[in-house]
């Protein structure tokens, strides 16, 4: 029988290709070999429908899917809590998600992907100025000083991460590799946010504000 744990890479890989995009811009990314969705039997199949509708769930689903997969309630709360900011609400919305810890630590280099970014810490490897902080959705601030623990700085994910030439800083967050610090200087506007693919953060507030 499989473990429980092997399961999970299977979902986080087969996200992407169900969404039929390279959502991370990984070069081991399944979409890379098979450009149609699971359980069909070739590209013609895929399709794609060109309701407003199914544009703005396909928005979400993809917003929803690159910061790990949210549940549901969490992305709407992001959502609504954008609408009532001042100024444009698909710009706080992204502004929102990128202050994510998990977010923080991932655009830093400091994990290979959100998941593990996550994973590292729910399991207390992660300081956000010199406190341990477990939880991924903790809001990072402009000024906060991330670290990892003196565990995590020998663990080969974090190490090989920092190393890894497939993904470069964002400006707005200062890294010291050496040391394994990471500043976050600002909250992006979403044109400063290196996403991979398009994404659509108009189309998720007007799904929401059907």
């Amino acid at each position: 029988m499989a473990k429980a744990g092997a399961k999970r890479p299977r979902r986080k890989l087969g996200l992407g290709r169900s969404l039929g995009v390279n959502l991370w811009g990984q070069a081991k990314s399944p979409f890379n070999k098979r450009k149609y969705k699971p359980g069909q039997h070739g590209p013609t199949s895929r399709g794609s429908s060109s309701s407003d509708y199914a544009k703005q769930m396909r928005a979400k689903q993809t917003l929803k899917g690159y910061y790990g997969n949210i549940g549901e309630k969490k992305f709407h709360a992001y959502y609504a809590e954008a609408e009532n900011m001042k100024g444009d609400a698909p710009e706080n919305l992204i502004g929102l998600l990128e202050r994510r810890l998990d977010a923080v630590v991932y655009r830093s280099k400091l994990a290979p992907t959100v998941f593990s970014a996550r994973q590292l810490v729910s399991h207390g490897h992660i300081y956000v100025n010199g406190k341990r902080v477990k939880i991924a959705s903790y809001r990072v601030n402009p000024g906060d000083v991330i670290t990892v623990s003196e565990k995590a700085k020998q663990m080969p994910l974090v190490v090989l991460a920092l190393e890894s030439g497939e993904r470069n800083f964002p400006d707005y967050i200062t890294v010291d590799s050496a040391n394994f610090t990471a500043t976050f200087t600002r909250v992006p506007a979403f044109e400063d946010v290196p996403y991979p693919v398009q994404m659509q953060p108009e189309l998720v507030v007007e799904f929401y504000s059907r």
